[in-house]
C-alpha cells in the first residue's frame, strides 16, 4: 500500500503540474479572448468525457464481469457506484460556493468576487480528476493508468489558463496569477491519495472505485459543461471542440491503455 500511495500521488502531482503550465501560458500571449479559452475548455471536456468512459467505466465493467458471475448483480453494483460518485460531487457543488459563466452562482451563499467563484468552480473539478488518477493506479494490475494520467494532464492546461486569466482580472500580477493556478492543481494529489486509500487495500474494491470516479467526472460534464456549451451562440464550434477532445483521448486510450 505504501509504494502504491507514493506512485499514485506522484502521478497526480505530475498531472497537477500541467495546471501550472496552463497558468504560465499568460506570459505567451498578451491577451486571450473568451472564445479562445472556451474552445480549449471544451476540448478539455471532451477529454474528460472519453476518460470517464474508456479509462474508468469500461475497465470497471470488464473487471466486475470477471469477479462476479451474476452479471445482473455486477451491473447493479457498478450503477450504484456511479450514482454514489454523482452524489459525492453533487454534494460538493451544493456546499462549496462557486460560479459558472452562464448558470451563475451555486453552493452556499458567500460574499466573494465573481473571479474567485470561477476559480472555485475549476478547483472543485480537480478533486474528482485526482480521485480518478488514484483509483486508476490502485487498479494498475487490471489496466494501464497512463492514458488517464496523460488525458487529465492535458485538460489541466486550459483550466490553469482560465484560473490565471480570472486572477489577472482582479489585478493580480502575471507571476502571482500563474503560481496560484499551479496551487489550484494540488487538489488532484489530495483526491488521488483518498482514491488509493479507498480502493488500494483490496483489488475487489477497484472496479467500484473506478465507477465512482467515473460518476464524479460524468456529473461535471452533464451538469456544467454541456449546458454551458449550448447556452452560447457558437454552439457548433464548441461542440466540435468537445468532439475533438473526445477523439484525441480515445486515441490515447488505445495507444497507451
Amino acid at each position: 500500500m505504501g509504494s502504491l500511495l507514493v506512485t499514485g500521488t506522484l502521478a497526480a502531482l505530475f498531472t497537477s503540474a500541467f495546471a501550472g503550465l496552463g497558468g504560465f501560458l499568460i506570459f505567451a500571449k498578451r491577451h486571450y479572448s473568451q472564445e479562445n479559452i472556451n474552445f480549449m475548455l471544451n476540448m478539455a471536456a471532451g477529454v474528460m468525457l472519453a476518460s470517464s468512459v474508456f479509462t474508468l467505466l469500461a475497465p470497471a465493467v470488464s473487471s466486475i464481469n470477471q469477479m462476479e458471475s451474476n452479471h445482473y448483480l455486477g451491473g447493479l453494483w457498478i450503477c450504484l457506484a456511479v450514482t454514489a460518485g454523482v452524489g459525492l460531487i453533487w454534494l460538493l457543488h451544493e456546499l462549496i460556493p462557486h460560479q459558472h459563466e452562464y448558470s451563475g452562482r451555486q453552493g452556499l451563499k458567500m460574499d466573494w468576487r465573481s473571479s474567485w467563484l470561477f476559480i472555485m468552480a475549476i478547483t472543485i473539478h480537480k478533486f474528482p480528476e485526482g480521485l480518478a488518477v488514484g483509483v486508476a493506479y490502485a487498479g494498475q494490475d487490471l489496466f494501464d493508468p497512463k492514458a488517464l494520467a496523460v488525458g487529465i494532464a492535458l485538460q489541466n492546461i486550459p483550466e490553469g489558463l482560465m484560473v490565471a486569466v480570472s486572477l489577472l482580472a482582479i489585478n493580480f500580477s502575471k507571476l502571482k496569477a500563474a503560481l496560484f493556478a499551479a496551487i489550484t492543481g494540488l487538489m488532484q494529489p489530495l483526491g488521488a491519495f483518498i482514491g488509493i486509500l479507498g480502493t488500494g487495500f483490496s483489488s475487489k474494491m477497484v472496479p467500484f472505485g473506478m465507477a465512482l470516479a467515473g460518476g464524479t467526472m460524468l456529473f461535471v460534464i452533464v451538469n456544467e459543461v454541456i449546458p454551458e456549451v449550448y447556452i452560447r451562440k457558437n454552439g457548433e464550434k464548441t461542440s466540435l471542440a468537445i468532439l475533438a477532445g473526445f477523439v484525441v483521448m480515445t486515441y490515447l486510450s488505445i495507444i497507451l491503455g
